[in-house]
């Protein structure tokens, strides 16, 4: 499946037991030469205090706490195979518990929860109760802002993202001391107030189409460096996202989700 073109490996356990050794399964099913090849794996499966329960693990096998564009198809994944009748679910993720809803139009709008902002809970070195909003990053002249969506981005403004190096900031800047389980990496350039353009270093996967937790912490830098309107319209790679930034400090995201093919995955005929 795939979120404007960040893609995933979907496994339905919800009735299959889980696989041993997840992270592994990870690196092998992500691997797009010897593998199936995606941006991440997902686990559907029954939550403790949610019906169901997300989990995601990128390429390199590490567990990320939350993937917006993944708990869409998630999402959709449900309605698609009759578990879910109506149009809303909870879903538990590493981040918290979420509420999603399909949309008639084939949509699905997501709140994310509240953007965090402190040090302490992105998380950064420094004094806890700080901010990191227009700072410099000890990169040349950038400076960025930090938001967690239940997992660290850091956003930096520029003139033209399409002139950024993105292949060789984006791995200098997520493992940047600052953030000790490193960061998401967002270089946006702002055509309007309502209207963005974001190029995306994923933490563990590297350069991809589409980032939604990076949406969300794009609109909310965008809005509290005064460059952009609370409600905004985020150009990726793979498609748009439409992303709300409430008073009250939620963040909504709302886009598509599709399903490219189904398969069987046999375990005595993959190997990397």
């Amino acid at each position: 499946m795939h979120g404007i073109g960040n893609d995933f490996v979907m496994l339905d356990l919800l009735n299959t037991p889980a696989p041993v050794d997840p992270p592994e399964l990870a690196r092998r099913m992500n691997n797009r030469r010897m593998g199936i090849g995606a941006d991440g794996l997902i686990l559907v499966e029954r939550g403790a205090r949610a019906p169901y329960r997300m989990r995601m693990f990128n390429p390199d096998g590490s567990e990320a706490e939350m993937c917006g564009n993944g708990i869409r198809c998630f999402a959709k994944l449900l309605r698609d195979r009759g578990y879910l009748t109506g149009s809303e679910a909870d879903i538990e993720t590493g981040a918290g518990p979420l509420v999603v809803q399909l949309t008639g139009d084939g949509q699905v709008r997501v709140n994310m929860g509240p953007a965090r902002l402190t040090r302490r809970e992105i998380p950064m070195t420094g004094p806890e109760s700080e901010r990191f909003i227009d700072e410099p990053v000890g990169l040349e002249s950038w400076r960025g802002t930090a938001v967690s969506m239940g997992n660290p981005h850091l956003v930096l403004f520029t003139e033209d993202v399409a002139a950024i190096p993105l292949r060789e900031l984006g791995p200098i800047l997520e493992t940047n001391p600052a953030f000790p389980r490193k960061t998401n990496v967002h270089f946006v350039q702002v055509l309007s107030r309502t209207r963005l353009i974001q190029r995306t270093w994923e933490r563990g996967a590297g350069i991809t189409l589409a980032c939604g937790t990076g949406a969300c912490a794009v609109a909310v830098a965008g809005f509290l460096t005064g460059r952009s309107d609370r409600s905004v319209n985020i150009d990726l790679p793979g498609g748009r996202l439409s992303i709300e930034y409430a008073e009250d400090g939620t963040v909504y995201m709302t886009g598509p989700a599709v399903t490219v093919y189904e398969g069987e995955w046999r375990e005595s005929s993959s190997s990397c």
